[in-house]
């Protein structure tokens, strides 16, 4: 490079403004770009300030990070940046903006500004961005002192935060954390958490100190019936509920400290009286034992005192869990349960035909009851299993967190992967009483969003059939079982609780088309024939529906109008709804030929498939939509059954002159070979032209990916990339032919797409574009403006930013096959170590010099063969 100038444009164009984001370009064979200096960094500005990937967050990048933890479908709460405690979502219902009042303190004795909240500095945002600022949000936590330093890392499912302060010889590290153990469903699933604190004396002297965790009453409601009670080394709040809403909800906190002293009562008076005594506690440097009063106690704390020489550790946990077991959510209607249903499993079989796996416990009421509550009884259950339990719990954990965490993939790819894995922790996803999965697309600010474990939004998920494949498998059995009626019809939403519901709406054609393949996929990761003989009559009474509804003249086109992920209905063949239907009559070839069954019109209804797509749906460059609504069995689109409402006298007129309307045509659509990328996601035969799929995906990259959107407009949902700031498109029009109203969403960007087209580029050999899109997607969750572990759609933690999980079998081609006991490895960044998760175990896959070799850290692997690139190693 001639000047420093030249040094800053190249770093500029390939994206790279760290030294850890610089390392997938070594492995590329890419020659290192020239340093910055200290004296150009400072110069290059917005490009040193650049959070590094699977870092720490410091500074401004602490601002709105929050990190849940809590259990799959258990509920959680979330440990901030700063170490606050704050979306307590605890009854069975997200509660984003609930930060109670929850705070962990320490009073060191002899010291001028000796206590202080265990928490860092308070981010600016909250001084004026919180509900109820303008009033003063009084009581608030944050007036009271804090640490004036910290800094956040975050290895999934646990998160260190570390704060120092001027004034005390202390050095803090919070460890906040849940179990998280691939292959086990129950203890991943638990209602608990825990913060450890952990003191490290850095003074010369000896130091005495009372460490305290405290909490106002943040359960009753009004005209409740609330109390705080004793559990040992702690205290239990507790609200019976009202005459409306009869719910009780116990919320445990405790340590394992043998001297820990409880307040269960704090000073009770009006204005902020409690809180204010509570303080004066801290501060004074005092602590006392006050007995349970009979209800109405405001707050409580618990107390240990600690004492600490020079260069020695203490550590404390706290840990906590709660209990909710009833709710009021429910959602759908009740439809006709079919002749050979059994009520007992939920299933569409008698259990001798079709067993739910493990999950046999029959509920039939009427609202969701989570799945804890059928392994406890009560909050004092669930705190003395997790008082007995931790140690094991954590070691297994940590089993899990060093294996992902050994990875050599570039820290972007982990950071996305990892922090995604986050939405299992969040209110997203709910487990209901007989241990069966059933979740929302993310989460409303109180409420769930979009119900139903959508078909058609879960399709891009890729974690949970790996980590947690039973769970996966208890979906699959929703889906062609209580969601599908005898003609092969399917709800893409299903009911809660899991029920036969009615079949009054359209069905999705990618979320049914992708359930196929997904149950191949599942059948390839458990292994069991069985299983896929059961499941089988069932998969084949949905691919003829999808058949004879969709493509009735057997031309190899999804066609007729179909409903999708976009909410609407395509009408006419297109690109993405062909490549699933490609996807889905090859899986069904697959698993048929296993099965000696009869696939000769799968096979021919393939072939003529590939053939459409590779033609009339494709212009050269890129995969489109012939849009069509004449010659069809649906004959007028303006009286179609539609989440868009009836046309209006102007939408009429646009009819003749556009066609329906919400569709794509000439467009290049992000999603626009979506079945191919989720067909080797299954591990399903690709028969579509790879050069084909590959000029789509570069093109979609080249029109679609936008490193400014600042002159993008976007009428529709903006914030999730807006302005100065980068992000993959989910449509363009490069050529021309943009319809006046394009599919509703067209212009924005999501997550979950952004994902999976990285992905499949990285799939199919395009490194360096796959990475520059991820880059673009997590730049904007870097802690200053959104949290890094809440990639938000339609709600946050929406399930759809999953899709990132496909990172890892994308790069590195690890893929384990229970069938053929077989693992793959089809590496396109050279030599790698990766994680494996596998039905029955779990551990890490490495390749060197083309020799692959795996390590079993948890649980078995029956690994017989091993194929590397195509080829038997």
């Amino acid at each position: 490079m001639k000047n420093k100038s030249d040094r800053r444009d190249f770093l500029k164009n390939i994206g790279v403004g760290s030294a850890a984001a610089i390392l997938p370009l070594r492995k590329l064979g890419i020659a290192d770009p020239p340093k910055l200096n200290r004296e150009e960094a400072a110069s290059s500005g917005e490009q040193a300030a650049k959070h590094s990937y699977n870092s720490a967050y410091t500074g401004q990048h602490l601002s709105r990070v929050a990190f849940p933890i809590g259990g799959l479908g258990a509920g959680m709460f979330c440990l901030e940046g700063s170490g606050a405690i704050s979306h307590v979502s605890v009854k069975n219902t997200p509660d984003i903006f609930n930060e109670p009042g929850l705070f962990a303190a320490v009073s060191v004795k002899g010291i001028t500004n000796g206590a202080k909240l265990l928490e860092g500095p308070v981010p600016d945002w909250k001084k004026f961005g919180l509900k109820e600022a303008a009033n003063g949000l009084g009581g608030a936590t944050t007036g009271l002192p804090h640490f004036h330093h910290a800094s956040f890392k975050a290895r999934f499912p646990f998160a260190y935060i570390n704060i120092t302060d001027n004034d005390l010889p202390l050095k803090v590290q919070l460890t906040g954390w849940s179990p998280f153990i691939p292959t086990d469903e129950d203890n991943s699933g638990l209602p608990v958490g825990a913060i450890e604190y952990k003191f490290s004396n850095t003074g010369k002297n000896p130091l005495e100190a009372i460490f305290s965790f405290n909490t106002k009453n943040f359960l009753t409601v009004d005209s409740g019936k609330n109390a705080i009670r004793p559990i040992q080394n702690g205290f239990i709040l507790t609200e019976a509920g009202t005459n409306e809403k009869p719910f009780r909800t116990d919320f445990a906190i405790f340590t394992d400290e043998g001297d820990t002293l409880v307040d269960h009562c704090w000073f009770r008076g009006g204005w902020w009286d409690p809180i204010t005594m509570a303080w004066n506690e801290i501060k004074s440097g005092k602590y006392k034992s006050n007995p349970p009063v009979e209800k109405d106690a405001p707050g409580a704390s618990l107390y240990v005192p600690f004492k600490l020489l020079p260069g020695k550790e203490k550590t404390i946990k706290v840990m906590f869990a709660w209990y909710t077991p009833d709710s009021e959510q429910t959602y759908g209607q009740m439809g006709t349960r079919k002749e050979n249903c059994d009520p007992a499993t939920g299933c569409c079989n008698t259990p001798e035909d079709l067993a739910i796996d493990k999950y046999d416990k029959g509920f039939s009421g009427k609202f969701y009851k989570p799945w804890y509550s059928s392994k406890f009884a009560n909050i004092e259950e669930v705190s003395a299993y997790w008082l007995k339990s931790y140690t094991e719990l954590r070691e297994k954990s940590t089993l899990f967190k060093d294996a992902f965490f050994s990875s050599t993939l570039p820290p972007e790819v982990m950071e996305a992967v990892a922090s995604n894995l986050s939405i299992l922790k969040s209110p997203t996803v709910m487990r209901q009483f007989d241990g069966r999965l059933w979740s929302f697309e993310g989460c409303g600010d109180n409420w769930g969003c979009c119900h139903g474990s959508c078909t058609h939004v879960w399709n891009y998920a890729q974690a949970v059939p790996h980590l947690f494949p039973a769970l996966e498998r208890s979906l699959r059995h929703t889906e062609f079982c209580e969601n599908q009626d005898a003609n092969g019809h399917q709800t893409f939403r299903a009911n809660l609780p899991i029920q036969p519901t009615k079949h009054d709406f359209h069905a999705a054609a990618d979320g049914q088309l992708g359930g196929i393949m997904k149950v191949y996929r599942e059948w390839r990761i458990c292994g069991d024939h069985t299983w896929l003989k059961k499941m089988y009559p069932m998969v084949k009474t949905s691919m003829d529906y999808c058949i004879s509804t969709w493509d009735p003249r057997h031309r190899g086109a999804i066609e007729e109008p179909h409903h999708n992920t976009y909410d609407i209905e395509f009408w006419g063949g297109d690109g993405m709804h062909t490549s699933f239907y490609c996807g889905a009559l090859n899986a069904m070839i697959a698993m048929g030929k296993t099965l000696n069954k009869d696939i000769r019109e799968y096979e021919q209804l393939s072939a003529k498939a590939k053939k459409l797509l590779e033609t009339e749906l494709y212009d050269g460059e890129y995969f489109i939509q012939e849009i069509a609504y004449k010659g069809l069995n649906a004959k007028d689109p303006a009286k179609a059954q539609s989440f868009g409402g009836e046309y209006s006298k102007e939408a009429q007129e646009l009819l003749q002159k556009e066609g329906p309307k919400y569709q794509y045509g000439k467009g290049c659509l992000s999603d626009g070979i979506l079945g191919a990328w989720i067909g080797r996601m299954c591990g399903v035969e690709e028969t579509i032209d790879p050069q084909k799929i590959k000029s789509h995906l570069l093109a979609v990259y080249k029109y679609n990916l936008k490193k400014n959107l600042s002159e993008h407009a976007n009428p529709q949902r903006p914030t999730y990339a807006l302005g100065d700031e980068g992000g993959l498109l989910l449509c363009t029009w490069p050529k021309g032919g943009k319809l006046s109203l394009p599919f509703v969403y067209s212009d924005e960007v999501w997550t979950g797409i952004e994902h999976q087209v990285a992905s499949h580029l990285m799939l199919m050999g395009y490194v360096k574009e796959g990475l520059e899109i991820v880059r673009a997607s997590r730049d904007r969750y870097d802690g200053r403006i959104r949290n890094p572990f809440n990639e938000y759609e339609c709600g946050s933690w929406y399930a759809r930013a999953l899709s990132s999980y496909g990172y890892l079998q994308a790069l590195t081609g690890v893929r384990y096959d229970a069938v053929d006991k077989t693992l793959h490895v089809d590496s396109k960044i050279g030599d790698f170590t990766s994680f494996l998760s596998t039905e029955t175990g779990f551990g890490t896959v490495s390749l060197h010099r083309g020799k692959a070799s795996y390590k079993i850290v948890y649980g078995h692997i029956d690994i017989q063969k091993t194929m590397v690139s195509g080829r038997l190693v």
